[in-house]
């Protein structure tokens, strides 16, 4: 930072001496305009501690522009010809993102002038603000892990549409440790050890949530069931396969080799990583990742299909067949299938044993639970008109007998 004068002192100002005027005169309409000026504006905050940091801030952005204008990697020459690649608009945006999220989390922003903490407060926000980007040229979620260095990160918005792809973390400390197995380390600040318990909690609710608003009927019992499909091991170790997670993770001899152990390791990971991504952007990274959360367990989600919000065809069914003495049996036909995402089909047949009749078979049905599909099995008898009628019939044929 320079030594000279502040820009920023309001007691530093640089006079400018017109020869036509005596030295007298000038001093005293600088002392009048002196007390009439306002003695905070936004080139006057030498009384605020804000300013000095942020003074610094901007110098550390220049010189790192600077550096990058003026290393030999950054031209190149054709011919007698010589280009000079200069820092893209984008690299300086990202910069300046970054810049006015420090100032907007930090304590002495309080200390500026309102004007100037409104500014760089409404900055901020239009950094966060979600927006219709371009599409991304970056890596698919199949691809290799992208790396964090300062010189690789764009600007970090959460997107309008959830998107899968990768979001960087922008703490070089917190990364090394998502990656490095507690076995390796005696310093659980620089292992996941921390970070997935935190990121586990993150996970949870991003993911209760995002199931309670889209089905807002659903009981609170299958709400826990779909959330578990979203945030159970097998699926997070399915993300953390899909970006190379698993070949970046530093584990002990062994511990990668297929195994419980190891689609759990690969969870805690992905766990890691999303308290990670939270972590290094306190004002933008929880939006941030649950944007990405979200665009991860949307296939999952429609793979569902439409969830009813009450299953009451059995009752419907009891009360026109159900008597004294009489059953009906919802037996389980077959074993369950697994299908793509990690969902099981379910397959419950329907028995009738009364009103003349010993374990008759009524109909069958399936669903993503075996409550479903016995409620599924119960509509489709209660659909079946003849089948119904002559239930019913047997019935007051028995219950007219003296």
């Amino acid at each position: 930072m320079p030594q000279g004068r502040n820009i920023f002192d309001s007691s530093a100002r640089r006079q400018v001496t017109d020869p036509k005027r005596p030295a007298s005169v000038l001093e005293s309409a600088a002392a009048q305009n002196s007390e009439k000026r306002p003695k905070v504006g936004i080139l006057f905050l030498s009384d605020s501690c804000c300013c000095a940091w942020l003074i610094e801030l901007l110098t550390h952005i220049r010189e790192k522009i600077r550096h990058l204008r003026d290393s030999p990697d950054a031209g190149s020459s054709i011919g007698t010809s010589r280009s000079v690649v200069k820092p893209s608009n984008d690299f300086r945006l990202s910069l300046l993102q970054r810049l006015v999220r420090e100032i907007s989390t930090n304590s002495a922003l309080a200390g500026a002038d309102p004007e100037i903490k409104e500014a760089v407060l409404r900055l901020n926000g239009t950094f966060c603000k979600p927006k219709d980007l371009p599409p991304s040229s970056g890596p698919s979620p199949g691809g290799d892990v992208p790396k964090s260095h300062d010189s690789e990160r764009t600007s970090n918005e959460p997107s309008g549409p959830p998107s899968p792809v990768l979001p960087p973390i922008l703490d070089d400390k917190l990364e090394l440790a998502v990656f490095t197995h507690p076995a390796l380390g005696n310093n659980n600040s620089m292992t996941y050890d921390r970070l997935e318990i935190l990121g586990d909690a993150y996970i949870e609710l991003i993911a209760t949530k995002l199931v309670w608003e889209r089905f807002p009927d659903l009981p609170a019992g299958r709400i826990s069931q779909i959330r578990e499909l979203l945030v159970k091991n097998e699926t997070l170790s399915g993300f953390a396969e899909s970006f190379g997670f698993d070949r970046k993770v530093l584990v002990p001899a062994n511990y990668n080799t297929p195994s419980k152990r190891w689609t759990k390791i690969k969870g805690d990971v992905f766990e890691a990583y999303v308290a990670a991504v939270i972590l290094s952007d306190p004002v933008c990274g929880y939006e941030i990742a649950r944007n990405w959360l979200t665009g991860l367990w949307m296939p999952l989600l429609r793979d569902l299909g439409h969830q009813k919000a009450e299953l009451r065809c059995k009752e419907a069914l009891a009360k026109k067949i159900m008597g004294k003495n009489v059953k009906l049996e919802y037996i389980e036909e077959r074993p369950s299938v697994q299908q793509k995402g990690g969902t099981q089909t379910f397959f419950v047949a329907l028995y009738l044993t009364g009103w003349g009749w010993v374990k008759r078979y009524l109909g069958s049905g399936q669903g993503l639970s075996k409550a479903a599909a016995g409620d599924e099995a119960a509509r489709v008898i209660l659909t079946n008109t003849p089948l119904l009628l002559e239930i019913m019939l047997a019935k007051e044929s028995w219950e007219s007998k003296p």
